[in-house]
């Protein structure tokens, strides 16, 4: 153990810790920019860069930025000396003499991190004028606004890009006064191997990554009295809303959630659990055929438009292990799109269907043409959480003292193993429960595997169903999902099934979802919130929704058939990896 004393306060903090860490062991604040620590993923960022975090040691000429200087024995640490505040202000007026002043148009006004410090540091002027550097803003892709005027070189999104996401896309460029991070050349992200996870824009401390903000295409087609639009809803969303206005972590906003979009004046509002329910039929069929045949094992799930980019670029040797079924979020735009058209009695270019998704890769997802047949799109619009909260907001709802609403039916309804989606290991578990009665005939009395469940990066597990043991693996955030695929590349490791999603934790971390500015023990009570809402449930297993079995028998056949395959299953790309 380390001793130092920090404003005449003795702490004692482990070998290997910061300046930092010792102050939060005291409740002493150091402000901080361009630091970044997710304590759960096991992620610290501890450039120094940004110096607000400088202060004073006994001993040394020179200030010390807090969030990488080792805290040493016997060490005396100042915080708060005149020297110290008069440099955090002074780093802070430079960066803001740099910086756009549209603080009032910015997406992130008033969560602006750069904001937030110059208001608690009192700093109400421009001190030092002068040229400004340009930049080309980056809106050639429909997921992610990318606005280098606005970079503080925090170098935060290149931590997320390249050492947590292992994408590597994302480095300092440029010289001097026109330094910023992005892309070799400045290239546009669409030009790039960018999966548009949003990892990049959650970690983001200003408005240099933001989401392509569609509300008001949304409130356009609201107000089109020739347009048919429906909305549906992602699991992890209903988790997660409720923070925009006030509520706990971990609030379960489900029925609010429906009144409000209601409100909002949408025609339908639809459950994308009631689409997670039918994946899994085609999935659990693709599987256990895949199986019997023992080829193009194991099968990897395929739900998440992130992973799915990232597998394309990076892994085309294993462009065969993929499940073909399409994503929720696809499965019901095509759906609505089909046979909710023919119910009633409208073209499907009458329809605007929305969905709402923490993800913001599922706005790049929507955008690929194999999800517009004929030119007309499965999804036309995508909005982020954040997004939908924003409209809510606009809209004047309370959200907060809204009434509970269901889903209107018939693709409202969904089951427990809809829900976990949300979750890392969700996905497979609900194959499982699936899986386990396809293939033994009999009921699966316990439907919970907690086996596959956790935020940790990388899980496996061993399932017995019907005598025979399936090895299972579990991964969320792309640099996780590289180790395990490089594992079975090179032979180390075999598995039946894989689930992987591109965001640490899952879907419930979204790059859309509300910002958790690096406090991870939310993700925990947002998916603890998920299951909750599984156990809630009176069907926990997809198989048994009968609006899904309704929509077999009248429209689809049966999982795997000749319709299914063509409205619910979709092919993949190799891309080039630059």
């Amino acid at each position: 153990m380390i001793r130092l004393s920090i404003n005449g306060e003795t702490v004692s903090v482990e070998d290997g810790s910061t300046i930092l860490d010792a102050a939060k062991k005291l409740n002493i604040e150091i402000p901080t920019l361009c630091h970044l620590e997710l304590e759960d993923f096991k992620v610290e960022h501890r450039l120094g860069s940004c110096r607000v975090c400088v202060v004073e040691v006994k001993g040394r000429r020179n200030l010390a930025p807090a969030c990488c200087t080792p805290a040493e024995n016997g060490m005396e640490v100042k915080t708060n000396t005149l020297r110290v505040i008069n440099a955090r202000r002074t780093m802070l007026d430079l960066l803001l003499s740099n910086h756009p002043k549209e603080c009032l148009t910015c997406e992130k006004n008033l969560d602006c991190e750069l904001q937030s410090l110059a208001q608690d540091l009192g700093l109400h002027r421009i001190v030092y004028q002068g040229e400004m550097s340009k930049h080309k803003i980056d809106l050639a892709n429909e997921a992610i606004v990318r606005d280098l005027n606005k970079c503080i070189m925090c170098r935060r999104c290149e931590t997320a890009c390249n050492t947590i996401q292992t994408v590597g896309i994302l480095s300092g460029i440029g010289r001097g006064f026109n330094s910023v991070v992005g892309p070799a050349f400045e290239k546009p992200l669409a030009d790039t191997k960018c999966t548009f996870c949003g990892q990049c824009v959650s970690v983001c401390p200003v408005g240099a990554l933001t989401e392509m903000n569609r509300t008001y295409d949304v409130w356009r087609a609201l107000n089109d009295e020739s347009k048919h639009v429906v909305v549906q809803t992602a699991p992890a969303v209903r988790v997660a809303l409720g923070e925009e206005f006030g509520l706990p972590p971990g609030s379960i906003s489900t029925g609010k959630l429906v009144t409000a979009l209601k409100m909002l004046g949408f025609d339908k509002v639809f459950d994308t659990d009631f689409a997670a329910d039918l994946t899994i039929l085609e999935e659990t069929t693709e599987f256990m055929e895949r199986l019997k045949k023992n080829e193009n094992l194991p099968i990897l799930t395929s739900c998440c438009p992130g992973w799915v980019k990232f597998f394309e670029h990076q892994f085309p040797d294993l462009i065969k292990v993929p499940s073909t079924a399409k994503s929720p979020q696809q499965m019901l735009g095509a759906v609505i799109k089909s046979f909710y058209a023919k119910k009633v009695g409208l073209e499907p270019k009458e329809i605007v269907s929305v969905s709402i998704m923490p993800c913001l890769a599922k706005k790049y997802e929507a955008s690929r043409s194999e999800f517009a047949p004929e030119g007309v799109r499965d999804v036309d619009i995508v909005l982020s959480t954040r997004e939908l909260a924003n409209m809510i907001r606009e809209a004047g709802i309370q959200f907060e003292d809204i009434h509970n609403s269901p889903y209107d039916n018939p693709l409202g309804e969904s089951t427990g193993a809809g829900v976990i989606f949300g979750a890392s290991g969700g996905v497979l578990e609900a194959v499982l429960r699936t899986a386990y009665e396809w293939v033994t005939g009999k009921e699966l009395e316990k439907v919970d595997f907690c086996e596959v469940r956790g935020l940790e990066g990388i899980r496996e597990a061993e399932v017995m169903v019907g005598g025979t043991p399936i090895k299972v693996a579990i991964s969320s955030g792309l640099g996780n999902a590289r180790k395990l695929l490089e594992q079975i590349r090179r032979g180390e490791k075999s598995y039946h099934a894989i689930e992987i999603m591109a965001c640490p934790g899952g879907c419930l971390n979204g790059g859309g979802q509300p910002y958790i500015h690096g406090d991870t023990s939310i993700l925990e009570k947002r998916r603890q919130a998920l299951y909750e809402e599984d156990r809630m449930k009176p069907i926990r297993k997809s198989h048994e929704n009968p609006f899904i079995q309704k929509l077999y028998k009248d429209f689809l056949e049966k999982p795997g058939s000749e319709k299914s395959h063509e409205l619910l299953h979709t092919h993949y790309l190799p891309r080039k990896n630059f």
